[in-house]
């Protein structure tokens, strides 16, 4: 026998663990790409001049992978694999293409490109958690 259906007649589905890692994940990586990335004496560079443009096509991919139903657990795994590599990727290129251009004189990182960074860490993170689920199952405790 089923259990009835919670109140208001609907059945509230239950997260795989690391479902709420990569909504996390795009949260950090929409904000990151919203805020300054680096401050210049000519101001803030914000980073939807730039690749921080492409990390918020990727948060948008971690927002569907958060988003999935536990059957397609494989697909959210990589989906979070794909959104960290950019959003780790694209940060640390940023980093050492002003140490190329300017040395680290005249130049600070700012805010975004930190959250950005930390984002697709999470990104992994999660990504490497619904990789590891047996079965879609959520893993024994004990």
């Amino acid at each position: 026998m089923t259990p009835p259906p919670a109140r208001g007649g609907r059945v509230r589905r239950r997260r795989m663990p690391g479902q709420g890692r990569l909504l996390g994940a795009a949260a950090l990586v929409v904000v990151g790409a919203l805020l300054p990335w680096v401050y210049s004496p000519a101001g803030p560079v914000t980073g939807m001049r730039g690749p921080g443009l492409w990390t918020f096509y990727a948060a948008m991919l971690a927002l569907a992978g958060g988003l999935t139903p536990p059957r397609w657990r494989v697909l959210a795994a990589v989906q979070g694999a794909v959104v960290g590599l950019v959003a780790i990727g694209l940060p640390v290129w940023q980093v050492v293409h002003l140490l190329q251009l300017v040395g680290t004189q005249g130049w600070a990182p700012g805010p975004g490109l930190v959250m950005t960074f930390a984002g697709g860490v999470l990104s992994l993170v999660a990504g490497w958690q619904l990789w590891n689920l047996r079965g879609g199952e959520a893993p024994a405790t004990t």
